[in-house]
């Protein structure tokens, strides 16, 4: 129907005829002569009507917004003084000579023809509109350009796109698992996957050195912006290659996506363990651009009475340490005090603080409510361990060390973005060295990446001493979000079953969840590893929003559901019945309701 896309023309096609299909994005009636924006996926072009063309012009003065349209018209040069810098099209107009109203529209539950600050509720129930945003269009292309980018670069090195199961067996990757019943199997139930694992492992058992696909996954998790009930992900899986070279061609992919989508060189990747990340940071995915840093002063307070800081100064697992914001002092007590209330979130008590006022007067050059209790030598032995300035403000955190790292964390990352402290666009980052195991609230070890995550060291040493033990992880990390995570893998059956023993997984049960892994393993299995980048969230920083729902068509809310389809929904008993299910109802919900 259409010989051109509206935001393709330019004053290479003076003179041509030319047709276009899309919607009115704006009418505008000048004096008789009626103007259309004609937007499709491409752009705008201007249309103009003028009422020699009696049928056109007509219909034209019947267009309204978002009707559809297909125009047959000639191009021509802006005429001068008329011409628009902000559009792709604004040297050129369209003489609009013929004019078919494909289809009419009703007003839109919220303008297009510029940006509308409403709720994301109303956007994402009438997503179908909101995507003809050109903002909006803007993401979905760019998000192709990235995917036929990832493609190509696979392609090149040598990688087969191979799919894997959808409908699969539940396994031990961190988050519950979204679970179908089967029809087939009364009883029984698969599980949607939280990533290929398991099946891109025995791809390499097969032999199909190196693997990728770009796949849906699932995980029923508790939601924040960046995170999707159903994600994709780039997954990459190789053998034969040591973890420098996985890093080393994974970190290629992403700068050459980065230099030829963006212009962005980002120059070679700092590597940082796990330890001084978190000691630094108070995060194993630091955002490298805000300049700020934990220091450690728990052993300055062990010395005190104060029990806020000396118990934690004291505990093993806890730890006391200090976050110095250049030029904070500014800071009001009501913003003090908010971000007081942001760091409970992370289970801290409370947010001490001491403002440097004139740092050369000694403690009376400061300002807070804490000194009393310190003492003068101890505040001035911390002022200069942060190296304190005047105009400065020191944040304290004191409790167990995973309250004080979540929330110090955070709160830099907060004042970074508050503030405006950021000293460069992009901050690239490997972070390497992770421990093999994490202990959870009940003192037992769960698997810091996943179980199949290979050590530092043999079985025997494991064995022993599991809670210092190493993997051969690595993240790559990007202005402060973890676009990439992966690791070389246990190839050993000896290997994989001690760390099941680990995790308290016995035979039994290593026997009925991964048998078939531990077969493969027997069979000669090759070294290998690999890495997956969630697509959605590298899309979102290439976007520059900090919404992952804004770069992904059809999108969850923060609760799991779709306003579009209004999904989740209930299913007929019938259908209930065929997979031998029945709804048990809680009784307090149906007291309430």
């Amino acid at each position: 129907m259409r010989s051109h896309y509206c935001g393709e023309l330019n004053l290479s096609h003076d003179g041509q005829e030319v047709t276009l299909c899309g919607w009115v994005h704006r009418r505008r009636d000048h004096g008789g002569v009626i103007f259309l924006d004609l937007r499709d996926r491409e752009g705008i072009a201007q249309v103009v009507f003028d009422p020699d063309t009696e049928e056109a012009f007509a219909l034209a003065d019947k267009s309204r917004s978002e009707y559809v349209l297909k125009v047959t018209g000639r191009v021509r040069p802006r005429p001068e003084g008329t011409v628009n810098t902000n559009m792709g099209t604004g040297e050129i107009e369209v003489l609009g000579k013929q004019l078919e109203i494909l289809n009419s529209a009703q007003t839109p539950p919220f303008p297009l023809d510029e940006y509308s600050d409403v709720g994301e509720d109303v956007r994402l129930r009438h997503r179908y509109i909101d995507l003809r945003r050109p903002e909006m269009q803007e993401k979905l292309v760019l998000r192709s350009k990235i995917t036929r980018a990832v493609r190509n670069y696979m392609d090149a090195h040598g990688f087969l796109d191979i799919e894997t199961p959808v409908l699969t067996r539940a396994t031990p990757e961190g988050a519950r698992d979204y679970l179908v019943p089967s029809r087939t199997h009364a009883g029984s139930f698969f599980a949607l996957p939280q990533s290929p694992q398991l099946f891109k492992q025995l791809l390499m058992v097969s032999g199909f050195d190196r693997y990728y696909q770009i796949v849906k996954c699932f995980r029923d998790e508790d939601l924040r912006a960046d995170r999707q009930p159903e994600f994709t992900q780039i997954d990459i899986e190789t053998s034969f290659m040591e973890e420098e070279q996985i890093m080393g061609l994974t970190e290629g992919l992403v700068k050459k996506l980065l230099k030829d989508i963006k212009g962005v060189d980002l120059g070679e990747f700092p590597q940082m363990s796990y330890e001084e990340a978190m000691r630094r940071y108070g995060s194993d995915k630091p955002d490298l651009r805000i300049p700020l840093e934990l220091v450690d002063v728990a052993d300055l307070m062990a010395s005190i009475e104060f029990k806020v800081f000396k118990g934690p100064a004291e505990d093993p697992k806890g730890r006391v340490a200090a976050l110095k914001v250049t030029g904070g002092a500014e800071l009001s007590r009501k913003q003090i005090d908010e971000y007081t209330k942001f760091v409970s979130i992370y289970g801290a008590k409370g947010l001490a603080w001491i403002k440097v006022n004139a740092i050369e007067n000694g403690a009376n050059g400061l300002q807070s409510p804490i000194i009393k209790f310190l003492g003068e030598d101890v505040t001035m032995q911390i002022m200069e361990r942060v190296g304190a300035q005047n105009g400065d403000i020191v944040f304290f955190g004191a409790d167990k060390e995973k309250v004080v790292n979540e929330a110090l964390g955070a709160l830099r990352c907060k004042l970074g973005a508050d503030l405006n402290l950021f000293t460069r666009e992009w901050a690239p980052l490997w972070v390497v060295n992770f421990p093999m195991f994490e202990e959870d609230d009940k003192g037992n070890l769960t698997a810091l990446h996943h179980p199949f995550t290979a050590p530092t060291c043999t079985p025997d040493e494991l064995m022993a001493n599991p809670a210092t033990a190493l993997s051969r992880a690595y993240d790559m990390v990007l202005n402060g979000y973890e676009v990439g995570g992966g690791s070389v893998r246990i190839h050993e059956e000896t290997m994989q079953q001690t760390v099941f023993r680990v995790l308290n997984i016995d035979e039994e049960e290593q026997r009925e969840k991964f048998g078939f892994l531990l077969d493969a393993l027997k069979y000669g299995a090759p070294p290998h590893g690999g890495l997956a980048f969630g697509l959605d969230r590298l899309v979102m920083l290439m976007c520059g929003t900090d919404n992952i729902r804004e770069v992904i068509a059809f999108p969850k809310t923060q609760s799991a559901a779709c306003l579009l389809t209004q999904a989740p929904g209930t299913v007929d008993a019938n259908q209930l019945r065929d997979l031998n299910l029945r709804i048990r109802r809680d009784p307090a919900s149906a007291v309430s309701h």
